[in-house]
């Protein structure tokens, strides 16, 4: 849930708060920003046209100093293209906040998650075993009219990860 909402002004991304409130260090590198044309999952995500252009930023994120995941986020480029969601600078806040500040606000996500064997980029880049499998987990998020506003693609290996949800009904 916390990587949902937009961050008060001053507050860390969720990221980052999350792992201090657990007494770790994390940090995310951002390794590629801008626009690409859109793969067939992201685009069928985001309700455009494959190969449309969308604005992606590419992430490694680490734990303790270890790479956890990989994650891909993708906007429209209606929403992202000259903003600062198409550039490899950090982010005051997260992206989710910058996005809120647009007048893009996320009112509900829809995720799915799987598990495979890694290509060899990701298992390179998450330091894998050739027979440690993978999580991807895909989400995208949706504004109050039901438009997906943004679009995640993560990869984390499977056996240091604990997905954990809370979903409120009524």
């Amino acid at each position: 849930m916390p990587y949902l909402a937009p961050r008060e002004p001053g507050q860390p991304d969720a990221w980052n708060a999350e792992t201090v409130a657990r007494g770790r260090r994390g940090s995310q590198r951002v390794v590629h920003a801008g626009e690409v044309s859109a793969p067939a999952r992201v685009a069928e995500l985001l309700g455009l046209a494959e190969g449309e252009d969308v604005v992606v930023r590419r992430r490694v994120m680490y734990l303790e100093g270890e790479p956890c995941e990989l994650t891909d986020t993708y906007y429209p480029t209606s929403i992202a293209r000259g903003t600062r969601l198409a550039g490899t600078a950090k982010i005051p806040g997260g992206a989710i906040s910058l996005l809120a500040e647009l007048g893009h606000v996320g009112t509900r996500a829809r995720e799915e998650v799987t598990a495979r064997m890694p290509d060899t980029e990701a298992r390179d880049m998450l330091r894998l075993g050739r027979d440690e499998p993978v999580l991807l987990l895909q989400r995208v998020t949706l504004d109050r009219e039901g438009r997906p506003i943004q679009a995640d693609l993560m990869t984390m290996p499977a056996h240091r990860q604990r997905l954990r949800y809370e979903i409120e009904i009524g």
